[in-house]
């Protein structure tokens, strides 16, 4: 399915047209509440937790939709022999990777976390947004990943 519309959503205010809707909670907000909306915005489908959200051949019903984000993304991870730069630390994690982006940029095709996309929800968002069609002027495709990791990583 996600070769078939391989974008990502996961917030109804930024739909994109055929992406597949993730719906993600938080301690204030219920994904699955948004996941009609999300269709009728444009989503080729809408990935939910919860059976009641469940109305037709268009919703995925998962046991965890942060779960299955994530495993998509590994799985999807695991389709690249490519190299990956984890920046960890306190402090200067930002710049460190907008500096080796801005280096690496000019000679490879990179994909590297937007903003502050350094958490569990980013994360695997970044490494979605992998494809194929990133290549090198040799035609030899080798991108390369950075990402941002939370001090807490291991």
């Amino acid at each position: 399915l996600y070769l078939n519309y391989p974008k990502i959503c996961t917030d109804t205010r930024n739909v994109e047209h055929d992406s597949i809707f993730f719906a993600l909670k938080g301690e204030h907000f219920n994904g699955n509440k948004f996941a009609s909306e999300a269709l009728n915005s444009g989503c080729a489908y809408a990935v939910v937790d919860e059976s009641q959200f469940n109305k037709g051949d268009r919703f995925i019903l998962v046991n965890d939709a942060l779960a299955t984000l994530q495993e998509l993304a590994a799985h999807h991870r695991k389709q690249f022999d490519i190299p990956v730069i984890g920046i960890t630390g306190s402090n200067g994690k930002t710049t460190t990777r907008e500096l080796i982006a801005a280096a690496l940029d000019k000679k490879f095709s990179i994909t590297a976390t937007k903003g502050n996309l350094n958490n569990h929800i980013g994360v695997p968002l970044s490494v979605l947004s992998i494809t194929k069609k990133q290549k090198l002027p040799s035609s030899k495709w080798a991108p390369t990943i950075l990402v941002k990791l939370p001090p807490s990583a291991k």
